[in-house]
């Protein structure tokens, strides 16, 4: 169990190749570039929602070499404060297909599966995620074990003074399908929990 604290922050127009630039001045060493196929699993009831807590189970694609690594997570509640905190559990799985039937019996289904493309960069003690999520769009990402790492690398990357956002993707992709219901089935990548194939034991 280890504590995850992250600015999360949203990049709008050219923000985003402004950053890759500065992470290039301040020599962040470029570490991986992720495919991530993301489901989240509830109760029916949603009890985890009401929680604030998540359980999520994740494949990840290393785009370079294509090595594959699948885990599960655990999120507890978000913390008070400026920046995201909250307790992160977190144990690497070889099968997803055998995981998605053991939340199963326990009585988790799977509320909602998306895609993304991540961008991962080293730097200070920090990892700093460059996120295209569908729908929504283009987010960095910058975790560290201490607050004060977190906001000194955004400082370096010029992101102090930017707004942050404190909800999780799954809570924006989830808002934004149910004010766009018509977007349901826009994107192969974007499952809600009555498809299907939004159990990763079958893709």
């Amino acid at each position: 169990m280890g504590l995850e604290i992250e600015a999360k922050i949203q990049l709008h127009g050219v923000a985003a190749a402004a950053l890759r630039d500065r992470l290039g001045v301040e020599q962040a060493r470029l570490h991986r570039r992720l495919i991530e196929t993301n489901t989240y699993y509830d109760t029916p009831q949603g009890s985890l929602k009401t929680a604030d807590r998540g359980l999520r189970i994740r494949v990840e694609i290393d785009e370079d070499n294509h090595e594959r690594r699948v885990t599960l997570t655990h999120k507890g509640p978000q913390a008070q404060g400026p920046l995201k905190s909250r307790l992160e559990t977190e144990t690497q799985i070889n099968d997803p297909h055998a995981m998605a039937q053991v939340l199963a019996v326990l009585g988790y289904h799977a509320t909602l599966t998306f895609e993304k493309r991540r961008t991962r960069y080293l730097l200070d003690n920090c990892r700093v995620e460059i996120d295209q999520v569908p729908f929504i769009g283009t987010f960095v990402e910058v975790e560290g074990s201490t607050a004060q790492d977190v906001e000194r690398v955004c400082a370096r990357l010029n992101l102090a003074d930017r707004p942050l956002t404190r909800a999780s993707y799954v809570a924006m992709l989830a808002a934004h399908l149910r004010e766009h219901p018509d977007k349901v089935g826009d994107d192969p990548v974007v499952r809600l929990a009555d498809d299907p194939a939004s159990d990763p034991a079958l893709q």
